[in-house]
């Protein structure tokens, strides 16, 4: 056995949960044997993208874990972070431009 993490967050409520799982095991078969799907109905373990310590995995069905690592459950952005820095730059010139004419 080994001993991994499992993350998962939404905006207002999180989870870290500490789990041993048997030497050998995937980060798609951990995820999936969580139980997390209980608790956050609305997620997908068998489709959600997957991580280990930030970094997106692109096959998790093959990818084995090593002692301590800690496995993350991405969700979908609720927004393009280019496009909410674009339009507060776009704000921010407006209200610049606001001022000076006042």
């Amino acid at each position: 056995m080994i001993r991994v993490e499992l993350a998962y967050a939404e905006a207002d409520r999180q989870v870290l949960l500490a789990l041993d799982v048997p030497r050998g095991s995937t980060v798609r078969e951990v995820a999936v044997a969580s139980g997390l799907q209980a608790q956050f109905p609305q997620l997908d373990l068998s489709e959600s993208p997957l991580g280990i310590f930030g970094k997106l995995i692109a096959d998790p069905q093959r990818r084995v874990l090593e002692e301590g690592d800690r496995v993350e459950i991405y969700r979908a952005l609720l927004a393009d972070p280019k496009e909410v820095r674009k339009q507060r730059a776009e704000r921010a010139r407006l209200r610049e431009q606001g001022e000076s004419q006042a």
